[in-house]
């Protein structure tokens, strides 16, 4: 059997295949607090594009060469943080992915999240308008629809899932 990597940058010491465990600690921890929140039914668009913006959100945070594990519970506010409503969270994973790519890219843990991130930004998915409307405190209206990339849809889910956990 191959060395599994325990060095947190998804290499090996053994010279042996290379295992993304950055982020699939990042993509499992997501799942757990989506699930525990329960907001949308697990294997849904809208599930899938929470646990990509999720598992992004907690992947990045992390530097790259940084310790991995440890309790979450401690970053839950630094992930609260970047997926809040107000914070530019686009051009914030495009430069944290910049900046992995420039320090030694080439892991499969940022090839998996090149991945997700390309996906949440070219998928469109038909859903509530939540940014049109006049009033930010009157009710969406859910019948009103629009065309939007997915991390709209995935990341105030992430937030909230996070809120509630």
């Amino acid at each position: 059997m191959l060395p599994e990597s325990t060095n947190g940058a998804g290499g090996t010491s053994g010279g042996g295949l290379a295992v993304p465990m950055a982020w699939l600690c990042a993509e499992y921890l997501a799942d757990e607090v989506l699930r525990a929140a329960a907001l949308v039914a697990p294997g849904s668009l809208e599930y899938r594009a929470g646990l990509q913006a999720l598992a992004l959100t907690v992947h990045l945070v992390e530097e790259p060469d940084g310790p991995r594990g440890g309790r979450a519970d401690g970053r839950t506010d630094e992930w609260l943080r970047h997926t809040a409503y107000d914070r530019p969270w686009p051009p914030w994973v495009e430069e944290r992915l910049a900046a992995r790519r420039t320090a030694g890219g080439g892991t499969p843990d940022l090839a998996l999240a090149e991945t997700a991130w390309r996906s949440l930004r070219d998928t469109w998915v038909r859903a509530a308008d939540l940014d049109g409307r006049a009033d930010p405190e009157s009710p969406v209206d859910e019948d009103e629809q629009i065309w939007l990339p997915a991390w709209k849809l995935g990341l105030p889910l992430a937030h909230l899932s996070l809120h509630l956990r």
